[in-house]
């Protein structure tokens, strides 16, 4: 099925499950965050694996499920879950739930996950605000350009929106929540992270290192969607020979523990738009 083909007949099967529902905002909710998605409203669930073209998510803390509902007052939609360039897929499908919520009509893109840090100013269980990013997975607009969806060569001087940047340190200081602001550093994985290699990120300006979010970053603002980025940090770089082992299962827990600041902060900017 050609990628165009795919998107539309995925969108108008996601449509008919809804119910006559218009979704605003996606939001894709990564490792740990999926509890999130207990927030919304007025859910309808729909599995991934029902959608036309789908496959099922495998990664650790991913349920693999489309959230219909109410958040923040507005409709939104959300994935419990993300498909990774780790996982085997190919960019057409990581960056393919994006594309289908373009084209159901949403103007926003909200995107989480759970990162490790090497800015020794951050700590495990610290929000972070995504001020830009350093992708180092291959380019989700990779192949010849479907301009139905957007131009050959799409600016991202402001891949995240500056507005929304700023409406949400508002709402966090408003609530108390303390945030940070970082650049995000994306990597194919599955391995974590040598010391070396965040050592080397450091250096080239990053802060936070993960293994999502560019692709669908990249494709979002293909589309023209606005978006805005947050993660949670579960882990942070550590000296070979120091005895730390990186335990994923530990990383889900702490997302987990951050998903109900985040719901609070995402909530009240919905309330915003």
């Amino acid at each position: 099925m050609e990628t165009m083909e795919r998107i539309k007949a995925a969108a108008e099967y996601l449509q008919g499950r809804l119910g006559g529902r218009r979704p605003e905002v996606g939001i894709i909710l990564g490792s740990g965050l999926g509890n999130l998605a207990d927030k919304i409203e007025e859910q309808i669930v729909v599995p991934y694996v029902d959608v036309p073209g789908f496959p099922a998510a495998t990664a650790i803390g991913h349920k693999g499920n489309f959230i219909s509902g109410v958040l923040g007052g507005r409709q939104v939609l959300a994935m419990q879950g993300r498909y990774h360039f780790y996982e085997g897929y190919g960019m057409e499908v990581v960056v393919l739930p994006v594309r289908v919520m373009a084209a159901m009509g949403i103007g926003y893109l909200f995107v989480s996950n759970a990162v490790g840090t090497m800015n020794p100013a951050y700590s495990i269980g610290d929000l972070v605000l995504i001020r830009d990013h350093i992708n180092m997975i291959p380019n989700s607009l990779i192949g010849r350009n479907l301009e139905e969806l957007g131009p050959r060569f799409p600016d991202m001087t402001c891949a995240y929106d500056l507005d929304l940047q700023e409406k949400m340190v508002s709402i966090a200081e408003m609530e108390g929540i303390p945030i940070q602001r970082g650049v995000y550093v994306s990597t194919s994985g599955p391995c974590y992270e040598t010391p070396a290699e965040y050592k080397f990120f450091r250096a080239i300006g990053g802060d936070t290192v993960g293994m999502s979010v560019t692709p669908e970053v990249i494709a979002a603002r293909h589309a023209g969607l606005r978006v805005l980025g947050m993660s949670v940090v579960t882990d942070v770089a550590h000296e070979a020979g120091d005895g730390y082992v990186t335990d994923e299962n530990e990383i889900v827990r702490q997302a987990d523990a951050a998903a109900h600041r985040m719901e609070k902060l995402f909530s009240r900017l919905i309330e915003e738009l």
